[in-house]
């Protein structure tokens, strides 16, 4: 290569470099400005803090309309159950037929719901015709059953065994870790035996009047005394019934109230767990309807909440209105009480316990504290006397209204005496056990002088009693 064309080449390669540059250095500004920032993220907006006394105020707010929600509806309830009680006080509802119909017409044997409805729920009567065929007899509670044939029979303990006693004791009702005793008939030279009886070799689950046969003497010179439950036990009494003093349902725990659409209207006795003594005269014709009754045990001062459902009552067939004449009804509960400090049966009497003349004697209840009064809220016990009946059915006292079927308990005197809202109640007397000798009845007027209460017989009544019981088990 020649010296002339290396210098071209080196000429014109510096020509090109020095293009390059000025080009690359024109597009920069001398003094450029300060470089835009570019946008970041978006802040959120400033928010007022509110003070923490404005979200007590909120919950404070909410806590007042919950309270007043809740006692709107508490006064919407509590008035519905008024307007309730008023209408079923005076109606009948009538499902099928969608309609009321006076209470009164309910249970007067005619259908006037679409589907019977009124008449299928009703009170029953009941009479006996036959001889309930077990008993136990005088304050030994001896045993004695009965034969068409040779009629009572005392029952000798030659063979007998804790099966038998579990079997009649079952026979008698309210049972509960039933005994049997063995008595010397020498040792009862009072009683009337009549003829003897045993139980037959080898038979213990039929029923014990079926298992025995009659003999002439007992072998082993003694005889059977059952004690069948622990009814009637003592209690401590802290000593209105007009003339009364306030009581403790613990102390006579088998005292309860029947209560007619939330009212109290009678009382009554619990015998076993299901089943309640008391009056035929509680159950008037307005009265025959069972689902506006209730049981209500266990409770020292009246309460209408709560209470046991009714599923049968039983009115004596023989009951006259009139009269007062066996005076007696039961009531079957439809589920049994809970037995316990509060709630427990009292004795049902053994028969001719033959209570002596003057001997002292409780009555219950919550009834009216005097004549015309009001009715105690606090039950109330009175402790009276037996009056003898010569002197009840004397011409000066009740003279010929006095029956068989009737008792005499008080005060000549006046001043102590059972009175309305009592009817129905106990009248009970001890005797290792307490046992219920009368149910409150009727009288003239309440705690006068020379005119004692009057009250159902039940030595008079336990045929009856025990015959329908066993049958309704």
């Amino acid at each position: 290569m020649s010296s002339f064309s290396a210098f071209r080449s080196l000429e014109t390669m510096c020509m090109f470099l020095t293009s390059t540059v000025v080009a690359e250095e024109s597009t920069r500004p001398l003094n450029p400005s300060p470089a835009v920032p570019q946008p970041g993220r978006h802040r959120r907006p400033m928010t007022v803090v509110k003070p923490q006394t404005s979200n007590a105020w909120k919950r404070r707010k909410i806590l007042v309309t919950v309270l007043t929600v809740l006692v709107i509806l508490g006064i919407m309830v509590t008035v519905g159950y008024f307007v309730k009680q008023l209408i079923d006080s005076k109606y009948f509802f009538c499902p099928s037929s969608v309609k009321f119909i006076p209470l009164e017409q309910a249970c007067d044997g005619k259908n006037d719901c679409a589907n019977g409805e009124d008449e299928l729920s009703c009170l029953s009567r009941f009479i006996v015709n036959t001889t309930f065929p077990v008993r136990l007899m005088s304050d030994q509670n001896v045993l004695q059953v009965y034969s068409p044939a040779s009629g009572w029979g005392t029952v000798c303990s030659d063979g007998w065994t804790a099966q038998h006693t579990q079997t009649a004791c079952t026979q008698l009702g309210y049972t509960i870790n039933p005994t049997s005793t063995n008595i010397q008939v020498s040792n009862l030279a009072s009683l009337k035996f009549g003829s003897f009886t045993a139980v037959k070799p080898g038979i213990t689950n039929t029923p014990i009047q079926e298992a025995t046969t009659a003999i002439k003497a007992c072998d082993s010179g003694s005889i059977i005394s059952l004690t069948c439950s622990d009814c009637g036990l003592e209690t401590v009494s802290s000593d209105r019934i007009v003339g009364g003093v306030n009581a403790k349902i613990e102390e006579w725990p088998w005292q309860v109230s029947l209560q007619h659409n939330g009212q109290h209207t009678c009382g009554g006795s619990l015998v076993s767990p299901q089943w309640v003594v008391t009056a035929a005269h509680c159950f008037s014709s307005t009265k025959k309807e069972l689902s506006r009754w209730r049981v209500m045990s266990g409770q020292t001062y009246l309460t209408t909440l709560g209470g046991s459902y009714v599923d049968r009552i039983i009115v004596n067939g023989q009951y006259a209105t009139k009269e007062n004449d066996y005076d007696i009804a039961l009531m079957k509960l439809s589920s049994p009480i809970k037995v316990g400090v509060k709630s427990k049966p009292v004795c049902l009497p053994p028969k001719s316990l033959n209570v002596p003349d003057n001997f002292p004697l409780a009555v219950t209840g919550w009834g009216l504290l005097k004549e015309n009064g009001v009715v105690s809220d606090t039950l109330q016990v009175a402790h009276i006397s037996l009056i003898g009946r010569s002197t009840c059915a004397s011409p000066a006292i009740y003279g010929s209204h006095i029956t068989q079927r009737m008792i005499c308990a008080g005060s000549m005197k006046g001043g102590v005496d059972a009175c309305q809202g009592d009817s129905g109640g106990p009248l009970t007397y001890f005797s290792s056990q307490w046992n219920l000798i009368g149910v409150v009845s009727w009288g003239v007027g309440c705690a006068e002088a020379n005119r004692p209460g009057v009250y159902t017989n039940m030595d008079e009544m336990l045929n009856w009693i025990y015959t329908f019981i066993e049958k309704n088990s």
